[in-house]
């Protein structure tokens, strides 16, 4: 997608976003920037790996359309929005840089958000919940590379897909929710980090981490997942009554209509 589409604007009290890898070949920055460009919020918080530092480890790769979310980011904090950074596994670095700011973008390692009806969430990445990435760095790793792989095969089928006029459909989303240990390793992160927000006090937690958007209740506690910029590409969003809801942005641009609001999958 070369170009930003121009619609009405969305407007709510805040947007939470995560895993956008910029750096890495899989992040479709162009759409990140379509999301930037048309939504105003009082609030946005970047939900880590905004930044995939482990990947530009391997190879620099920097277009300048990722350039252009930086300086789309910048901007939304320069101009009255607050931009709060929770860093994750991928972009840990900045984590030393816990209660700075650079460029009026606040870092912060987990942040309570009172939503507008009073209720307190948890904002924090989720990878200290992840077994994996706490027990076996080197098997996180490698797990990242074998995501790589499964999206380089992607690309080329959905090329393919493309050519015979078929749509978009992820490979690595497939055989993330049919392979068991998958199904069952998201089920024990969404367990463990609702269990801390519920442990605190809290109504509900928001993370990222594991690239799989979801909204839903655990016992009493509000689970809310970004997703990620890399292949779903979500935003959970509050709207000014308090209420969450999870949008995809990708839907809204098929569908192709100006002037309505973007498609919400959950509310």
């Amino acid at each position: 997608m070369g170009s930003v589409h121009r619609i009405k604007p969305l407007r709510v009290r805040t947007v939470w976003i995560s895993d956008v890898h910029l750096g890495f070949r899989g992040c479709s920055a162009e759409l990140l920037l379509d999301f930037l460009h048309n939504v105003e919020c009082e609030t946005l918080y970047l939900v880590g790996d905004i930044v995939d530092l482990w990947s530009m480890k391997r190879s620099l790769y920097w277009p300048q359309a990722h350039n252009n979310v930086v300086r789309s980011l910048l901007g939304k904090a320069k101009h009255d929005t607050r931009v709060v950074f929770v860093p994750g596994n991928h972009d840990e670095l900045f984590r030393d840089f816990e209660g700075m700011e650079f460029g009026n973008i606040a870092v912060r390692n987990e942040v309570i958000h009172e939503l507008n009806d009073g209720r307190r969430l948890l904002v924090l990445h989720g990878d200290a919940f992840d077994s994996v990435v706490q027990c076996s760095p080197w098997l996180a790793k490698l797990g990242s590379h074998a995501y790589d792989l499964s999206l380089y095969c992607n690309r080329l089928l959905n090329k393919i897909r493309r050519q015979l006029g078929m749509g978009y459909w992820s490979l690595s989303a497939f055989l993330k929710h049919k392979v068991k240990n998958a199904v069952n390793y998201i089920s024990d992160f969404e367990e463990a980090v609702a269990h801390e927000a519920r442990s605190r006090g809290l109504d509900g937690v928001v993370c990222g981490h594991i690239h799989h958007a979801e909204m839903r209740d655990m016992a009493g506690v509000q689970y809310l997942n970004c997703g990620d910029w890399v292949e779903s590409h979500t935003a959970l969003v509050e709207r000014h009554d308090g209420s969450v809801e999870l949008l995809r942005w990708r839907d809204y641009l098929a569908v192709g209509e100006t002037e309505a609001t973007p498609v919400v999958v959950a509310g």
